[in-house]
């Protein structure tokens, strides 16, 4: 059976994240591995968020990637406002948020100070720049952002209720939590109580597994021919597992539904 990090008491888990995500930050560099999400299919439509827009040809290879960033981003309007995206990796997510959603300003913010480095050479612009900092314990003052967007990023976290508390914290009132990941089901009954129970409203709660795994379907060969080039054997097989591709362990257990995905919209009261 399968050892999950999800599974693993809350220091060591939070260590195997940011010892394997700074790993591979530094090991793999290549410049068309913007983003680290399995994605999120629009190509049917969403009613909880207006279309994917028309992207440019440098940005379409992502389309399934920026297309997780889209369900999760345009849950609300972002033109104008002041953006956190806490987990920001290798910053496409952070810079397509900011390129075609409108914010006035955006932050990433990550712990892997070689995957910051790495965003702010390749994606950063006038209005988007990357920090290094913690999720638990978030470098910012009272009431900075209007919105915070962490995608598939939180079930590396040691304490959820502190991360949502920090969130809280930064955020202004009306502001909103905008947050998408995957969990088995015993680790997902347990999210759903720390939600409940947190200072935010649940607006909305929506689970989107089926359009994550026909996106790692459709995605499978830019994956797999990302795979196959790589350079770095010693990775090969952690890249594997991450990456989601049609035949891996992750694939699988998405498919038979021993991991479920879900989007959330959590509201600041006012």
């Amino acid at each position: 059976m399968a050892i999950y990090p999800s599974s693993l008491p809350a220091p060591i888990r939070r260590a195997f994240w940011k010892v394997s995500y700074q790993a591979i930050s530094s090991a793999w560099q290549r410049a068309d591995w913007r983003t680290m999400n399995y994605g999120f299919d629009l190509d049917d439509g969403d009613e909880h968020v207006p279309p994917l827009p028309e992207l440019s040809a440098e940005d379409a290879p992502d389309r399934y990637c920026f297309g997780m960033y889209h369900r999760v981003a345009a849950q609300r309007d972002l033109k104008g406002l002041d953006v956190l995206e806490v987990g920001s990796g290798r910053g496409g997510g952070a810079s397509y948020v900011h390129r075609y959603l409108g914010p006035a300003s955006t932050i990433g913010l990550d712990r892997a100070a070689s995957a910051v480095e790495l965003s702010n050479r390749r994606e950063g612009c006038e209005g988007l720049r990357y920090v290094v900092g913690d999720a638990e314990d978030l470098p910012f003052p009272n009431e900075q952002f209007d919105v915070v967007i962490n995608v598939e990023s939180c079930h590396c976290y040691g304490s959820i209720p502190t991360f949502l508390s920090e969130v809280h914290r930064v955020l202004r009132p009306g502001g909103a939590l905008l947050l998408s990941d995957l969990r088995n089901a015993q680790v997902q009954a347990k999210f759903d109580r720390e939600l409940e129970e947190s200072p935010f409203e649940v607006r909305s709660r929506v689970e989107v597994t089926p359009g994550v795994i026909r996106s790692l379907q459709k995605d499978t060969p830019r994956r797999q021919k990302m795979l196959d080039e790589s350079t770095n054997f010693g990775l090969r097989g952690v890249m594997k597992w991450f990456s989601g591709v049609q035949g891996s362990t992750l694939y699988r257990d998405l498919d038979t539904r021993k991991f479920v995905y879900h989007c959330y919209e959590l509201a600041k009261a006012e």
